[in-house]
């Protein structure tokens, strides 16, 4: 049992039925995007389930998280693509980490650490093909192309994957996702002529994934799918969200008709009424941005959140009877949803997104250390755990997957 105020639990049942989804939409095998601890859902675990139910491979930002999920025992296929020059690419070589390339530099890197180990390195090829961001850059093609292959014929790297990303994959139909393929495809016959063929490509995201079997090719990399988010606003894939977010009310109390509440008090009472506070804040990831315009979903009831989200607590409004009902039965103790699946008309997080026009992604992975995980599933009661938030130093690099 939790002692923590805040809880947020994974719902592994989800993830498993979000698996099936992305791989009934896309006809292909899944990499299971589990970076940024699995968007804050717990990365060991929700690997764990999703490569149960059927996830080929799992996908992660950077080395370390790799690392985590082998020192968890998990052996599945990992691929890790973002880098820095201080990335420790003999501990990745080591731990059989398939390293995603996006320079010359980095190649070369690689190469000095898989002679210092005496290991032939798994390596992806990383290519930008229209997002502007990480991967091997146009004009550097050719020469990088040239590199792989030596290093491929001197058996010092095996080429496992081409992949890229998409830069408008949520837009289905632009133009740019098939000419993003098409470069990608060029690059494919590019290392197939000079002897260094990658095994498999990838370059679809969630949206992708769900909307476009023609861009699957080997296999997809869907992310915000697997957690039941939003990845094209207005489309339903039948995803199911796996995270529902609740904290305990630390307080009920009466205040009177022109009181103020919280700093600045930009929200005064009307009336006498009655309020109650509940231990999340801007530190657990509820963003100030959306102060005076959520709600709070206790006892089956809807509440408003009133005055300024502070860096611990928030205050929501239970009317002059102590309910918006006029029940009073709401007191110190009860839970109090902040988001949930949605499925009953309760608040979700793509809710808070569209409040301040952000993302989904954001509002996941944003909810913060001091709000427990507990992970549940139906099919194996004894998963169940309760563990303490702890992304280990990691954080979201912001691809939309």
């Amino acid at each position: 049992m939790t002692t923590s105020a805040l809880t947020a639990t994974i719902d592994l049942d989800a993830i498993a039925h979000n698996v099936g989804v992305v791989r009934a939409a896309s006809g292909a095998g899944v990499i299971a995007v589990v970076k940024a601890d699995a968007y804050g859902h717990g990365a060991v675990p929700v690997a764990r389930a999703a490569l149960a139910a059927g996830a080929s491979e799992l996908g992660v930002a950077v080395i370390g998280e790799a690392l985590d999920l082998r020192a968890a025992g998990i052996d599945a296929h990992i691929t890790a693509w973002l880098h820095t020059n201080s990335a420790d690419f003999s501990a990745a070589i080591a731990a059989d980490v398939d390293l995603a390339l996006s320079s010359r530099r980095q190649l070369a890197a690689v190469l000095d650490a898989a002679a210092a180990t005496g290991t032939t390195a798994t390596v992806t090829v990383k290519l930008d093909t229209g997002l502007g961001r990480s991967g091997v850059a146009p004009d550097e093609w050719a020469d990088f192309a040239d590199d792989l292959a030596k290093a491929v014929a001197d058996d010092a790297v095996r080429v496992r994957g081409l992949m890229c990303h998409l830069a408008r994959g949520d837009e289905p139909d632009h133009p740019l996702n098939s000419l993003q393929a098409h470069r990608l495809e060029e690059a494919r016959d590019d290392l197939a002529r000079l002897g260094a063929a990658p095994q498999v490509m990838h370059l679809a995201n969630s949206p992708a994934a769900l909307t476009r079997a023609d861009l699957a090719y080997d296999l997809v990399r869907p992310g915000i799918a697997l957690y039941g988010g939003v990845p094209i606003p207005g489309r339903d894939f039948g995803l199911i969200p796996a995270m529902t977010l609740t904290g305990e009310i630390a307080l009920v109390k009466r205040i009177p008709a022109g009181q103020g509440v919280s700093y600045s008090h930009t929200w005064v009472a009307e009336r006498d009424t009655t309020i109650a506070v509940i231990p999340a804040g801007y530190a657990d990831g509820v963003p100030r941005l959306v102060s005076g315009r959520l709600r709070a979903r206790i006892n089956g009831r809807d509440f408003p959140q009133i005055g300024r989200v502070c860096m611990d607590q928030m205050v929501v409004d239970l009317g002059p009877d102590g309910s918006n009902s006029g029940t009073g039965d709401v007191r110190e103790g009860d839970v109090a949803e902040l988001f949930g699946t949605g499925a009953d008309g309760g608040p979700t997080a793509q809710e808070w997104a569209e409040t301040i026009g952000t993302i989904d992604y954001e509002i996941l992975s944003r909810i913060g250390g001091r709000a427990a995980r507990v992970h549940r599933s139906s099919v194996s009661p004894s998963d169940s755990v309760v563990t303490a938030h702890k992304v280990a130093g990691h954080t979201a690099t912001g691809d939309r997957r």
